[in-house]
């Protein structure tokens, strides 16, 4: 079954309205900016193969971030750690000089990222979205189907654990 023109036009105002934040969800994550690119233009791709079939979806943009993700998880499993040392006995790659005030902030938002990733996923998932999709808390109780209070509470919880893994505040 084929989808309507109405329904392609749909879909391709659908992918300009969220490509941008699926990027950035997935940049997030991977680090890797063709990866990034790769992952949401198969995210599309399901997503269009699994309307064209027929098959409803009550919440268009959950479901993107839900197929999103799952690629994101079976890229981690095929994933294999290259260190620097690796790199530069096999081709001889050596990391590049940067700037010192540059290396700090790189080492400062790597930081806060490290803590995030150590977060619980129902914080680190409303953070990911409130702070690197820039959604508001309204959109996100959309995408999850949950309240607007639970989504706010939950993001404020998660600052405060990120915060208190970073001393920043006292207990």
């Amino acid at each position: 079954m084929q989808p309507s023109s109405k329904k392609t036009a749909e879909f391709i105002s659908l992918y300009d309205e969220m490509a941008d934040q699926l990027f950035r969800h997935c940049f997030f994550k991977v680090s890797n900016r063709e990866l990034a690119l790769d992952l949401v233009q198969e995210t599309f791709a399901r997503t269009w193969e699994y309307l064209a079939a027929g098959k409803e979806v009550n919440n268009i943009k959950g479901f993107l971030f839900k197929v999103a993700n799952n690629l994101i998880i079976d890229e981690y499993r095929k994933k294999k750690v290259v260190s620097l040392e690796t790199l530069q006995e096999q081709i001889g790659f050596d990391a590049p000089v940067q700037d010192h005030n540059r290396t700090i902030f790189n080492v400062e938002v790597d930081t806060v990222l490290s803590h995030i990733k150590k977060l619980d996923d129902k914080y680190r998932e409303v953070i990911m979205m409130r702070y690197v999709n820039d959604y508001s808390p309204k959109e996100i109780a959309s995408i999850l189907g949950e309240s607007e209070n639970a989504v706010s509470v939950r993001i404020n919880r998660g600052i405060k654990k990120v915060q208190e893994m970073l001393n920043l505040v006292n207990n």
